[in-house]
């Protein structure tokens, strides 16, 4: 990420030091798959059918239901059931098996056959099919993932397919109340649609990296396994959030489900298609582990090691000092970035998260005893 370390850090919790939450588990949404992936393709004009035309909308019907129905008549053709196998060669025998890993949703990003999921459904597979609204499952590839924000992006051949991306809102403008669809393939049921409101905002979930992915969209919009990776929509049919994870005791819908906002997607995306990975601005540094900073009685992040030529060395940073026995004689306390404060190194990430490499950040840290302020031009970092 921007700074190495040995560890990423333990997740905090998902939910704000306003919620106790008890014997609830974090679940992400993608449908685990028991069967071998031929039976999942082989069953498919069952699961996905193709399209039929569209009877018209009754009369008589509220403003609310009208404007539901044609949220999912423009959107549900630009969702697509991801079904994620894994190839391998049978013991003493040149036959190769299709094993199903799981299932889930995905999103028409483009014309030219991207289609954005979450980085959940696809792991573990190294073989990939794209269900069509029309019935069309084309094969698919990846094309890049980022499992810090637990999102993918997957490839299809777009000839002869009629690819509709979704138009793309602002998850910035949100607030709490706003009606809010969600569709996907819960449980392998096509075009599922659900509804609901923006129930929080600002909530924040561990990641598959073991960072936290921040700026979160809550919903009580019903949300199930298979529905990773498929679209949150406002009222006007954008996309403003990715379905991701839902907080529940059975691993089914408990009316608290969870986006990754469309400002973060927008953000990944396109550096995945174009680079297959994405470029994460840092200090040059690494970091000590939490665990050892609190031992210690301090708040902050303790730099561990200042790698040569950086932009932290450059800033005149330090790496921490240990006598001959290793005793610690001094380190640098980073205890803020800009305006915010620094605790941990979650606190690092996130205020690290929105900017780009060659932006420049005020890091104000403590040594010995000392606070002191230096102006760092950030890195690229992996």
């Amino acid at each position: 990420m921007y700074d190495s370390k040995s560890s990423l850090g333990s997740p905090r919790r998902v939910l704000g030091a306003s919620m106790v939450v008890v014997a609830v588990l974090l679940v992400a949404c993608g449908a685990p798959a028991e069967t071998p992936v031929a039976a999942l393709v082989n069953a498919a004009p069952n699961a996905l059918p193709a399209a039929a035309a569209e009877p018209p909308i009754p009369d008589g019907l509220l403003e609310y239901e009208r404007n539901t129905i044609e949220i999912f008549r423009k959107a549900s053709d630009s969702v697509v059931y991801i079904t994620n196998a894994r190839r391998q060669r049978e013991f003493m025998s040149p036959n190769v098996t299709e094993i199903a890993q799981g299932s889930g949703s995905g999103i028409v990003w483009d014309t030219e056959g991207h289609i954005v999921t979450n980085f959940h459904v696809i792991r573990g597979g190294n073989a990939f099919w794209v269900g069509f609204a029309n019935g069309t499952r084309p094969d698919a590839r990846v094309v890049g993932v980022d499992p810090n924000k637990d999102l993918a992006v997957l490839k299809v051949d777009p000839e002869g397919l009629t690819l509709r991306p979704v138009p793309r809102g602002d998850s910035k403008q949100l607030v709490v109340g706003q009606k809010v669809v969600a569709i996907g393939n819960p449980f392998g049921l096509d075009r599922t649609l659900t509804t609901g409101v923006v129930s929080a905002l600002g909530r924040e979930i561990p990641s598959l990296a073991g960072t936290r992915i921040e700026g979160v969209i809550q919903t009580d919009a019903a949300i199930n396994p298979g529905n990773s990776g498929g679209p949150l929509l406002d009222s006007a049919g954008r996309l403003i959030g990715v379905n991701t994870s839902i907080l529940s005791p059975s691993g089914q819908s408990a009316g608290i489900g969870f986006a990754v906002p469309v400002a973060i997607v927008e953000r990944v995306v396109p550096q995945l298609i174009e680079k297959g990975r994405v470029t994460r601005a840092g200090l040059g540094v690494r970091i000590l582990q939490d665990s050892v900073t609190r031992g210690w009685g301090v708040e902050g992040v303790v730099v561990a090691e200042v790698f040569p030529g950086s932009a932290a060395e450059g800033a005149g940073l330090r790496s921490i000092d240990l006598d001959r026995r290793g005793n610690v004689q001094s380190f640098d306390l980073i205890v803020g970035i800009d305006d915010v404060e620094v605790r941990s190194y979650e606190d690092l990430y996130a205020v690290l998260d929105p900017h780009q490499p060659g932006e420049q950040v005020m890091v104000k840290f403590v040594r010995d005893g000392r606070r002191q302020e230096r102006e760092i031009e950030l890195q690229e970092v992996q």
